[in-house]
């Protein structure tokens, strides 16, 4: 059994990919951009905000500095406003993170969210959970697949890399995994496709929380 699970949060915690989208169309639309949908969305998303933004812009306009600080300044406040809208944890998560209480395995989450508005989001949606560490991407944290998150969260909680697990659903996730030591654990209910998670080397590949959580209790 793990003895601790670190979490990335969108796509594998939560489906936010409607808000992220929406946010971002809006501060397209605002600037006359042209939009983008909800499956281009979850390519988009995963690397930081600057990523988002840069591949949210026309590939011609991708140089133009002043556009995109525009467009960033536009998204930011607006997301954080909009971060519950339509946001909702996936189904059986909550179960999975009270099992993991109940049975003594230390949880955390590392995402490249602006890091106020993941420990807001993970507040908003996962009230009786106690996280062992939320952290999102600040001046202190470069963005994953660096492994600095992963790494403090291992240095707060005191343990290892082999008893703990890396669980997400991008190539972003699976590449922190490596660069921290930990196994990973790739899922299927997130933004990318299961061919993705395993050419980056998955440990493990889940389809629901149940597989999941016999992973992280074996």
């Amino acid at each position: 059994m793990k003895k601790l699970v670190v979490f990335d949060l969108d796509g594998t915690l939560i489906d936010s990919i409607e808000d992220l989208a929406d946010s971002g169309n809006y501060a397209l639309k605002q600037c006359g951009l042209p939009l983008h949908t909800i499956e281009e969305y979850k390519y988009i998303v995963g690397d930081g905000v600057d990523t988002k933004i840069l591949r949210c812009l026309p590939p011609e306009e991708r140089e133009n500095q002043e556009l995109f600080q525009k467009v960033k300044a536009i998204y930011l406040p607006y997301y954080a406003a909009h971060s519950q809208d339509k946001t909702h944890p996936y189904p059986g998560i909550d179960e999975l993170l009270i099992q993991c209480g109940e049975k003594g395995v230390l949880t955390a989450v590392v995402s490249n969210k602006p890091h106020a508005i993941a420990k807001e989001v993970v507040r908003h949606y996962f009230p009786k959970i106690h996280f062992a560490a939320v952290i999102g991407q600040n001046e202190e944290v470069p963005k994953k697949p660096d492994p600095t998150g992963v790494k403090l969260v291992l240095s707060q909680t005191g343990v290892s890399p082999s008893d703990a697990l890396y669980v997400g659903d991008t190539c972003v996730d699976i590449q922190t995994a490596k660069n921290s030591g930990l196994p990973s654990c790739g899922v299927l209910w997130g933004f990318r496709t299961k061919q993705e998670l395993v050419e980056n080397g998955a440990d493990h590949i889940a389809a629901n929380p149940r597989e999941l959580s016999k992973i992280i209790f074996a």
